[in-house]
């Protein structure tokens, strides 16, 4: 009779443990359990550490609540200014609901991957390339409400979007560098002219100091001959003076006003002789007079020394 009373209890003792071996569960701290009870859902949802559910009736399904990073796949489209460009991008998100997570939806994951990608082609296709490339906090906003709407459904929070690469071809990226070379050549033309402007006026404000004060042209060139002398000892510099060249300037404006007022008077001459009238006898220039001969001896005039010619006798003429 004990015997018998052992063995039950032994026996006893074992179905409750293996009762409990199936009936344990444990749920990790990132974790959530939904329970369905003969494929119902039971409340409220399991939470972290140790619970027992019933074997064969119940089934427990792990969500885990940690954000996932999901990366989405390039995606090739056309851009509202007709460019081909390739974008991917990377989803982080996560589940806030495990109950619905586990019955809205039947893989929430996929579920999320595939509107991503849909998602970013419609974004890609309502852009242009210059937002694509300079205004991207824009496009990840404007993804992440595109992808939270639905996904709250789901009991999943899309928590952010970001773009990671966008891929151009090969001739538009030759187009850019082109396009970036000329703006900047463009800004470098307009700073050298700034800078010939500003120089420009400096200098009329010292020529009009100088005009003022003639003594500081000589200084001024005073200096240029020092700063010459310090840089390369055997350059030789000359100063020119530039009122020098001011008087040939005028000089020769004089000279050619002189000629094409005597041109003009020649021509108003002609102009008023009759046809028929002989031209007006031009007067003989003068002969210049011939400078006195010297004597190559005691340097003094020959007229003093010899006699002339006309007072020779004729026998002592030469020839």
């Amino acid at each position: 009779m004990v015997g018998e009373l052992v063995a039950a209890g032994v026996a006893l003792a074992s179905a409750g443990t293996v009762y409990v071996m199936a009936a344990a569960r444990v749920v990790k701290q990132y974790e959530r359990g939904v329970v369905l009870r003969l494929g119902r859902l039971t409340a409220p949802v399991r939470g972290p550490g140790f619970t027992m559910i019933i074997p064969g009736v119940d089934r427990l399904r792990k969500v885990n609540m940690q954000i996932v990073t999901m990366p989405v796949p390039a995606q090739e489209g056309i851009t509202r200014d007709n460019v081909t460009v390739r974008v991917d991008a990377v989803v982080y998100f996560k589940v806030v609901d495990a109950a619905d997570a586990i019955i809205e939806v039947e893989d929430y994951r996929f579920a999320v991957s595939q509107m991503a990608q849909t998602s970013l082609r419609s974004i890609i296709g309502k852009s242009e390339l210059d937002d694509l490339l300079s205004n991207r906090e824009k496009l990840n906003q404007g993804l992440e409400l595109m992808m939270d709407s639905p996904a709250i459904g789901w009991g999943v929070s899309v928590d952010r979007v970001e773009i990671k690469d966008v891929s151009l071809p090969e001739t538009m990226k030759r187009s850019m560098a082109r396009q970036a070379e000329a703006t900047r050549d463009r800004r470098a033309r307009v700073i050298n002219a700034d800078a010939e402007l500003q120089a420009s006026r400096k200098l009329a404000e010292a020529a009009a100091a100088m005009s003022d004060q003639p003594a500081a042209l000589q200084l001024r060139l005073l200096q240029t001959v020092v700063a010459v002398a310090a840089e390369k000892n055997s350059t030789l510099v000359l100063p020119f003076p530039v009122e020098l060249l001011r008087f040939l300037e005028r000089s020769g404006l004089q000279a050619e006003a002189q000629t094409a007022q005597a041109a003009a008077e020649v021509g108003r001459t002609r102009a008023q002789r009759p046809a028929g009238a002989a031209a007006p006898p031009v007067a003989p220039k003068p002969a210049a007079p011939k400078p006195p001969a010297r004597d190559p001896v005691g340097g003094g005039r020959a007229e003093d020394v010899l006699p002339a010619l006309e007072d020779l006798p004729e026998s002592e003429r030469l020839g």
